[in-house]
């Protein structure tokens, strides 16, 4: 008995696009002269805790993942890195918008 080989059951990409892989962002990083953070607090679906949300990145994987290592110790706290933002867990908007400044971003602050 010989196995069959795995088949594609369900994909709601096209045919011609099944061989390429997806694209990841941004190979290469801009500098920070070029792009513009937003730097906002949200709590929404966080059960009430406030969490402060750092937008608009424009950078590769390895540098993102350095920048969120290096906001979260500034801060003293704990927080993630997405796809284009950086979350730091509790009220850190000015110290963020100060460390992002001090790098040569473009901070923009969001909301009240």
């Amino acid at each position: 008995m010989s196995k069959k080989p795995p088949r594609l059951v369900y994909s709601t990409r096209s045919e011609a696009n099944l061989s390429q892989p997806k694209p990841r962002g941004p190979g290469r990083s801009l500098p920070p002269q070029q792009q513009t953070i937003r730097v906002m607090l949200d709590k929404k679906k966080r059960k009430g805790k406030i969490v402060t949300v750092a937008a608009g990145f424009q950078l590769s994987a390895p540098d993102l993942k350095a920048l969120e290592k290096r906001l979260k110790q500034d801060c003293g706290a704990g927080g993630t890195g997405k796809a284009d933002s950086i979350e730091v867990q509790g009220n850190h908007r000015d110290k963020i918008m100060a460390k992002l400044s001090s790098l040569g971003y473009k901070v923009k602050r969001v909301g009240g």
